[in-house]
């Protein structure tokens, strides 16, 4: 069995699969993405796309989604699809989703996710960069990031451009906060999480408020350090699977989301195989980041979170 076959009910009542294709792709690789997405969709076996504005590849994926949808070869509703609202829109996540939903050549996203807890000022187009001084240092606003939370609050009430709504790089105090001040729980969070990060305290606190977690930069990032985990590859060997397996059924088999990306389409036709693993071996898995904790993504802000 094909952990892509593993579905997660968010607390909307709506059916997330465990595993989505990360669509972060370098421009340099951006040739190769559509038939990666082909691939991953027709032969592997893909029915969640995790994308977002600021990732560059949203147009690309609404022209294969558009040729296999049109062509019969999925429905709409087979696929799920999640893109995020970039902090250079804090103030109109409205105008982040109608752009992606443009690009995706969609009336609605599955979920829709304020992709990071902060405010930039980035100019008045609102484009999905990073701005900087001239020291290097992230120009942060000073606005409450609650504020676009209550505006997506609307997007989900009112729209219907946006079946689920979520976060993404909260710490547990914002999580709190969230939960204080406003009215809808987040069906996601979605973090760095992997055996060298487990946040073990994070993921504890989504479940006992039913906020699905998600895991991107499951490898680790770049160069993939997260395969060469000792414990990873004695579960590989003996499972008789390949680490990136374990790596999937670590967050899988807990009722996590992960989200893998590739470009190689052999890889991606491969898929991941089901691996149960023990609540021992995955106590194992949590207990190596506890002592051996590693950040990826790690642009520092000065404070929690990351970007």
């Amino acid at each position: 069995m094909s952990a892509l076959n593993i579905d997660i009910t968010l607390n909307t009542g709506a059916k997330i699969p465990a595993v989505g294709f990360g669509t972060v792709c370098d421009e340099e690789f951006r040739y190769k993405f559509k038939d990666a997405l082909k691939v991953a969709i027709l032969e592997a076996g893909y029915r969640h796309i995790d994308t977002a504005w600021y990732y560059g590849t949203e147009k690309l994926i609404g022209e294969v989604l558009s040729e296999l949808i049109g062509s019969g070869k999925i429905k709409r509703e087979d696929i799920f699809v999640t893109t995020k609202v970039w902090p250079s829109l804090w103030n109109n996540p409205l105008k982040s989703l109608e752009t992606s939903l443009k690009d995706l050549q969609l009336d609605y996203v599955d979920l829709l996710l304020q992709h990071w807890p902060l405010a930039f000022d980035s100019g008045a187009e609102g484009k999905p960069a990073v701005p900087r001084d001239a020291d290097g240092n992230v120009r942060i606003l000073d606005v409450d990031y609650l504020e676009t939370w209550k505006k997506m609050i609307d997007i989900y009430k009112n729209t219907g451009k946006a079946k689920a709504i979520g976060v993404s790089n909260y710490t547990v105090a914002m999580l709190k906060r969230l939960l204080d001040q406003t009215d809808v729980v987040p069906a996601a969070e979605q973090v760095e999480l992997h055996p060298h990060l487990p946040q073990v305290e994070l993921v504890q606190f989504c479940k006992e408020h039913k906020i699905v977690v998600e895991a991107y930069s499951p490898l680790g990032s770049n160069g993939a350090p997260n395969l060469k985990i000792p414990v990873v590859q004695e579960l590989a060997t003996k499972y008789g699977v390949h680490p990136v397996d374990i790596l999937v059924n670590y967050h899988a088999q807990a009722g996590r989301v992960v989200l893998p990306r590739s470009q190689n389409v052999n890889r991606i036709r491969t898929g991941f195989k089901v691996v149960k693993l023990t609540a021992e071996e995955l106590k194992k898995l949590d207990q190596f980041g506890v002592e051996n904790p590693k950040r990826f993504i790690t642009d520092s802000l000065g404070k929690e979170p990351r970007l």
